[in-house]
């Protein structure tokens, strides 16, 4: 009797389903799907580009959602984000875009949804979305642990100078090849002098080297070169390519980053000292989170943050948060660009197409940069500023303090004088009185604009273009699809999963986790962060990396040529202290770096036939200098490069420098165009002349965008070297190409030589070699036919412009 009852409830119950569902049925095929037919498949359906990931022409396309999730949830109105989108209630969440529905169709909406928001249509038509499978992305090389490997064995014992040519020389064996022959000493000198310093051997430094004939040659050029300031000038324009840096803030307005330039001394001095790798990361993330010891340590973690505000971000936005989060994106992007190879720039709008990088990854670190300040709205209209943060006082900002109130009180004195004279002149008529009256408006005018220039520019307490916790940190939202109105999930502050060994760090209350993130990125166990330093270093050193993709070492990245060197470096480097010095200077000595960029003839075709990339270097890739080491090469060869002084890169001390320039002082966005230059820029290295974002780099280092400096708005970790005939007409035509081939004329004839002595000298300083006899007759003969119509410095003149012009003088072998 009881299975018997049981069974017969089970059929009613069956019955009441099948004709709810029936209803339910009718329901949607009569009312609900005419209105998403009418006013949603334009937009959300797979007959047209579907917006917002979402589709509603299925039953799963709206059980899986678009960007922000599921559409709606059945039975639950209030939690159904298409009602609240209908209802117009989220004025950042309204559909139709165009106009609100009628009341009726929302309301049947709402009683569909309630119902349960059945929906017979098949949902075939709908792929499931895939997850970031982190399992499988941590099999990729880059994220597997850093190995130590043992230098490969190889069959010629004599070849390797050091570990690194035993992993060269094991590839080339592997591969029936051979290495090419070394290069010759002077050509040798010549390239160690420019790729650690940027500037071409002396004359006297390449006499010590060809004459010293002992085991240690070659180390004491590499140890003295590294011991140069010019060392740390040359590789922080390096890292300068990666930090977008410039004197200007944004591509708009051309607003003056006055305190730009702290940032590069501070570059220039940190490798200089061989600062270790980690704590120039710390400090560059989070140095104003750091503990110092001291002052001086305290101002130069504050100034290191720099990377993170110097960029092209504009700040003249009218929609000021999107400004924001562009500013935040271009944080995010810099970090994983410059120390880990990743482009987390794409994850912004989307999960990575190829790499395990989902956007909880992105906005984890997104948050940390959200709650940093790094930009203040001004007073002036849609005007923001980058952070001003004020830095501990040293003696010497004191003095520069003390000059500077000097002139200008000796200013607004001479104005009082001036003015009172002017007054005294008011009623006088004649032409005279008039004319000195005018004198007076005049340079009264130039002194108001000297002290308005002067009010702007004083020194005061010294400050840096730097970054600082928010007052309350807090973890980010998702914006879908990059717009900041349109709001996901909250996602937490951390780290990027797939290169992690552990849980995520814990972030201190009213703390951004900038700390964390530079603790992790510094960390040995990081697998990116050597690997990216190391490859780095042998890019400049040897024209390509190992990894030829230096800044993206994902899944579409190119793989190592020599994966177990890459190791053995990486992981020596973090062994020996994170030192550069000690990384360039193995690398320097090695055999490899030794070759010479000449291919034997005997085995041109063969070498190119089994690796036509040269990717396992059989010999030394050819480079090109780049335009600062041209420029700089030049004042070497004519005896002009001034000593360094670093600090500001644009003369502030002329007005003209700065146009727009309101008299009220201390305004918050001056416009500058660049039309001075100060008379020793001339001669300073290219390093310390001043650097805009729009249009052409300004006076003499207009060489720069001839030779393919790159564009400040971009990060550039290895320059184009184009060959283009506007560089050939600079080399022919330019004022500074032959102002220098004056200076160095001059200094030749200047002294009591013969003319074969003063061609070798020539041959020296601008070829760094020893001239040949068949050059020297040329030359000689150049001379004699030049002297019968021009005078003999019109003559070295030209034939000093001709050695700059060659392909010998621009490339290094």
């Amino acid at each position: 009797m009881r299975l018997c009852l049981h069974r017969w409830c089970c059929g009613l119950a069956v019955l009441w389903v099948s004709a709810v569902s029936a209803l339910g049925a009718d329901l949607f095929r009569e009312q609900v799907e005419p209105i998403l037919r009418q006013r949603c498949y334009e937009c959300h359906s797979h007959a047209v580009k579907i917006k917002g990931g979402l589709v509603l022409d299925s039953r799963s396309g709206w059980q899986k959602g678009g960007d922000s999730g599921p559409a709606l949830v059945p039975g639950k109105v209030e939690k159904s984000r298409l009602i609240e989108a209908v209802r117009y209630t989220n004025p950042h969440l309204e559909m139709p875009p165009k106009a609100k529905l009628p009341a009726g169709e929302i309301a049947i909406l709402e009683q569909w949804v309630a119902a349960g928001a059945p929906d017979p249509r098949e949902s075939a038509v709908v792929a499931t979305k895939q997850g970031i499978d982190l399992e499988a992305g941590r099999q990729h090389w880059a994220y597997q642990p850093v190995r130590e490997v043992a230098p490969p064995s190889v069959r010629d014992k004599t070849w390797p100078l050091n570990e690194v040519d035993a992993f060269v020389l094991a590839k080339l064996e592997s591969a029936g090849m051979k290495p090419g022959v070394e290069t010759d000493a002077h050509t040798w000198l010549r390239r160690v002098t420019f790729d650690l310093t940027g500037l071409p051997p002396t004359e006297p430094e390449i006499a010590a080297f060809v004459a010293d004939h002992s085991p240690q040659a070659y180390e004491r050029v590499v140890d003295r070169l590294l011991g140069t300031k010019a060392y740390g000038e040359r590789w922080a324009r390096h890292w300068l390519d990666l930090v977008g840096y410039a004197e200007q803030i944004g591509t708009e307005g051309k607003v003056f980053a006055e305190h730009a330039w702290r940032y590069r001394d501070y570059l220039v001095e940190s490798y200089r000292a061989d600062k270790p790798f980690d704590r120039f990361i710390r400090e560059q993330i989070a140095g104003d989170l750091l503990p110092a010891e001291s002052p001086e340590k305290r101002r130069e973690q504050i100034i290191a943050t720099g990377f993170l505000v110097l960029g092209d971000v504009d700040i003249n936005a009218i929609d000021k948060l999107k400004m924001e989060l562009d500013f935040v994106d271009a944080q995010v992007s810099k970090v994983g660009t410059a120390f880990l190879g990743m482009t987390l720039g794409c994850v912004r709008c989307h999960d990575h197409k190829f790499d395990a990088i989902g956007q909880q990854d992105y906005y984890g670190i997104a948050g940390m940069f959200r709650s940093t300040k790094t930009t203040f709205k001004t007073q002036h209209g849609i005007w923001s500023n980058v952070l001003r943060v004020p830095l501990p006082e040293m003696p010497e900002d004191s003095a520069a303090v003390s000059a500077h109130t000097k002139q200008l009180a000796s200013w607004r004195e001479e104005k009082e004088k001036l003015t009172a004279e002017s007054k005294m002149l008011a009623d006088k008529t004649d032409t005279e009185n008039k004319k000195r009256r005018d004198d007076l408006t005049a340079q009264i005018k130039k002194l108001d604009e000297r002290i308005a220039h002067g009010e702007y520019f004083d020194p005061g307490k010294p400050q840096a273009l730097a970054v600082a916790d928010v007052a309350q940190p807090a973890d980010m939202r998702l914006t879908i699809r990059g717009n900041p109105y349109a709001l996901g999930d909250t996602m937490p502050r951390g780290l990027v999963r797939v290169a992690m060994w552990g849980p995520q760090p814990k972030i201190p209350a009213g703390q951004s986790g900038r700390l964390q993130l530079a603790g992790w990125i510094a960390d040995a166990r990081n697998p990116l962060t050597a690997r990216v330093a190391v490859n780095r270093v042998w890019q400049k050193l040897f024209g390509e990396g190992i990894v030829r993709s230096v800044d993206y070492f994902g899944i579409r990245g190119e793989k190592p040529s020599h994966p177990e060197l890459l190791d053995y470096l990486a992981h020596r480097f973090m062994q020996e202290g994170w030192s550069q010095k000690k990384l360039i200077r193995l690398l320097a000595l090695s055999r490899a770096y030794r070759l010479s960029s000449e291919a034997s003839k005997s085995k041109v075709e063969t070498r190119n036939a089994d690796d036509p990339e040269n990717r396992l270097l059989s010999h030394m890739n050819r480079q090109r200098l780049d335009a600062e080491s041209i420029r700089d090469a030049m004042l070497v060869a004519s005896g002009r490069l001034a000593a360094p002084v670093g600090g500001p890169g644009l003369p502030l001390e002329f007005p003209e420098n700065v146009s727009g320039l309101p008299i009220t002082p201390k305004s918050n966005h001056p416009q500058f165009s660049i039309k001075t230059e100060r008379a020793s820029q001339n001669y300073e290295r290219t390093l310390y002349l001043p650097v805009v974002r729009t249009g052409t780099q300004p006076g003499t280092a207009r060489l720069r965008d001839i030779f393919d400096f790159p564009q400040p708005a971009q990060i550039t970790s290895k320059r184009n070297e184009t060959t283009v005939p506007t560089q050939s007409l600079y080399l022919l035509n330019a004022d500074l190409i032959r102002q220098r081939a004056a200076d160095l004329a001059s200094d030749l004839l200047a002294r009591a030589d013969r003319d074969t002595t003063r061609i070798e000298r020539l041959w020296l300083r601008v070829l760094n070699r020893p001239v040949t006899q068949e050059e020297k007759a040329d030359a000689l003969a150049f001379l004699k036919d030049a002297d019968a119509t021009t005078s003999p410095s019109a003559a070295w003149t030209e034939l000093a412009r001709a050695l700059f012009g060659t392909n010998e003088f621009l490339l290094r072998y």
